[in-house]
């Protein structure tokens, strides 16, 4: 030990001095006593403690294996449908496919159409674009031959109204030459009566200032005219051999080239009226018009007249 090498001074010094060695190991001896005391009844208080939370763990335990063994069964069963589910889905799933092969199959065949029907709708337009063209077309040609065929019939009805025109101017003429020949009887003293041959020079004249052209008048030249009432008188006076008419033969067969002219449309002017009326001696000129009126105003002329 490290006190048996010390030494003291007296006997009293090493009384005192294991004196209070001995209490020191004294104390301590009792705090590791009371020290003990404290660890066994916290050592039993422990192992109580212990005990209770062992049995609490073993009713745990208990309570733990019955819910496991409750799950597992549950587990089992939830396993028997999952597996009757996962049966049931995998059916399910292949009869979806099988839709969706048939949807997509049926949406190809609806594309195929639609593009399809596109085209045919592109075609039909432009077939309806060349209908209407073709009927625009049509109806252009339509209108001009209905504009064509209204010409043809104002010319027809202008052909045959000359015609009429011609047949009473023939008439006329006629009845001029009969009273040209009476009254010719009449005055037979002072005027020599004109040969057959100048009369029917006369009929002659009358026809050709009467007589209507083949060419229609709206596509007859400018240079192109009917026969004036002047050209008339000449060409009567000149088939009758220079001879003067009368005043009562001039009157009348101007008066039947007036209506002559009046039928074909040729408006006459008033002074030309007096001019054609004026039953002097001699060759009369007359003015003329450059400017004949079309079938439409002809028409529009016997309407307003007629």
């Amino acid at each position: 030990m490290e006190d048996s090498g010390k030494t003291f001074s007296s006997e009293e010094e090493e009384a005192n001095y294991w004196k209070d060695l001995a209490m020191t190991y004294k104390q301590r001896a009792e705090n590791t006593q009371e020290e003990l005391r404290e660890f066994q009844e916290g050592s039993r208080e422990y192992e109580a403690e212990l005990e209770t939370q062992l049995q609490q763990i073993e009713t745990r335990n208990r309570d733990l294996l019955s819910e496991n063994n409750r799950l597992r069964m549950e587990l089992e069963t939830i396993k028997e449908k999952f597996e009757t589910q996962h049966s049931e889905g995998y059916r399910q799933i292949s009869a979806l496919e099988d839709d969706l092969a048939q949807t997509k199959a049926i949406k190809d065949q609806l594309q195929k159409y639609i593009r399809e029907l596109e085209q045919a709708n592109d075609d039909l337009e432009r077939a309806k674009r060349a209908t209407i063209m073709s009927l625009e077309d049509f109806e252009q040609r339509l209108n001009q031959a209905i504009e064509r065929n209204a010409f043809l019939e104002s010319e027809l009805d202008e052909k045959e109204n000359l015609l009429e025109s011609v047949q009473r101017l023939k008439d006329e003429a006629r009845d001029l030459r009969q009273e040209l020949a009476v009254q010719q009887k009449q005055e037979k003293p002072r005027t020599p009566m004109p040969s057959s041959v100048e009369a029917e020079r006369t009929d002659t004249a009358v026809q050709a200032t009467g007589s209507v052209p083949s060419t229609p008048i709206a596509h007859r030249g400018p240079s192109t005219s009917l026969n004036t009432p002047g050209t008339f008188r000449r060409g009567l006076d000149d088939s009758m051999g220079g001879t003067p008419l009368t005043p009562a033969a001039r009157i009348s067969a101007l008066n039947i080239v007036g209506d002559l002219l009046r039928k074909v449309g040729v408006r006459l002017p008033p002074p030309w009226m007096k001019m054609c009326f004026s039953a002097g001696p001699g060759v009369q000129t007359f003015p003329k018009s450059n400017k004949w009126p079309s079938l439409r105003t002809a028409k529009q002329h016997r309407r307003a007249s007629g």
